[in-house]
C-alpha cells in the first residue's frame, strides 16, 4: 500500500485508531523507519489539534452569524458601550476596557502570549479550553491563538498588557491580533499535516473511539 492508497483509503474508509496503530507498526517496519515518539503520543497530538480546529472553525462560524445580526453593536457604538483606556509605559502597552453586565462579546484573535487582569466583575468565558468563570480580582495568560467568547455577569474591567516597541494603538494591534487563523503565527494547518504524516492518515477523518 503506497501513499496515494492510504490518502484514498482516509478518504472512503477511515479507520479507528485500532487500526491505524496496525498501519502505522506495519509501515513502520517494512520501511524500517526509526520515530522520536510513540503511536499514542503521536495520535492524541493529532486529537487534540483536531479538536483546537474544530472549536476554531465554530467559534468563527458563530462570530460571521452573530456580526451580521441586528442585535450585533459596532464602531462607535460599541467603543462607546465599552470604553478603552489606553497606556504606554516602559516598553508595555496597556489596555483597559469596561464591559457592562449582561454583555455577550466575541473577542478578536489574540496572537501574541500576555498576561490579562479582570480588575472588576464577574465573568464567563469559554476557549478552546472550556468554559471557565473567573471573578475579580483575578490574573491569567492569553494564550497565541486565543479567541473567546465572554458573558459579563456584572458590570467588569478587563485588562491585557503587551510587550512592545510601538507607540500607537493602530501600530501594537497590527501586532498582537490576527485577522483570521490562516495566520501564520497561529496557524494549526502545519501541525496538522505534520501529525498527518506521522500516522500516514488524514487525522480530521479517522474515527475516534
Amino acid at each position: 500500500m503506497n501513499i496515494e492508497d492510504i490518502n484514498k483509503q482516509a478518504l472512503e474508509n477511515p479507520l479507528s485508531k485500532e487500526e491505524c496503530k496496525k498501519q502505522f507498526i506495519e509501515k513502520t517496519k517494512e520501511l524500517n523507519l526509526k520515530h522520536s515518539f510513540t503511536f499514542d503520543e503521536a495520535w492524541e497530538i493529532g486529537k487534540e489539534l483536531r479538536r483546537r480546529q474544530e472549536f476554531r472553525d465554530r467559534i468563527t462560524e458563530l462570530h460571521d452569524q452573530v456580526a451580521n445580526s441586528e442585535v450585533s453593536i459596532t464602531g462607535k457604538d460599541l467603543h462607546d458601550a465599552n470604553p478603552t483606556k489606553h497606556t504606554f509605559a516602559g516598553g508595555c502597552y496597556v489596555r483597559e476596557i469596561f464591559n457592562p453586565a449582561d454583555e455577550l462579546i466575541i473577542t478578536r484573535i489574540h496572537k501574541k502570549e500576555h498576561p490579562f487582569f479582570l480588575l472588576k466583575g464577574k465573568m464567563s468565558i469559554i476557549t478552546e479550553n472550556g468554559l471557565e468563570t473567573i471573578e475579580a480580582p483575578h490574573q491569567g495568560v492569553t494564550k497565541p491563538g486565543t479567541k473567546r467568547i465572554i458573558y459579563t455577569h456584572t458590570d467588569c474591567v478587563f485588562t491585557t498588557v503587551h510587550a512592545t516597541d510601538k507607540t500607537t494603538v493602530d501600530a501594537v494591534e497590527k501586532e498582537v491580533v490576527a485577522e483570521d487563523f490562516n495566520d501564520k503565527d497561529i496557524s494549526l494547518n502545519d501541525k496538522i499535516k505534520e501529525i498527518n504524516e506521522m500516522l500516514n492518515v488524514d487525522i480530521k477523518l479517522i474515527k475516534y473511539e
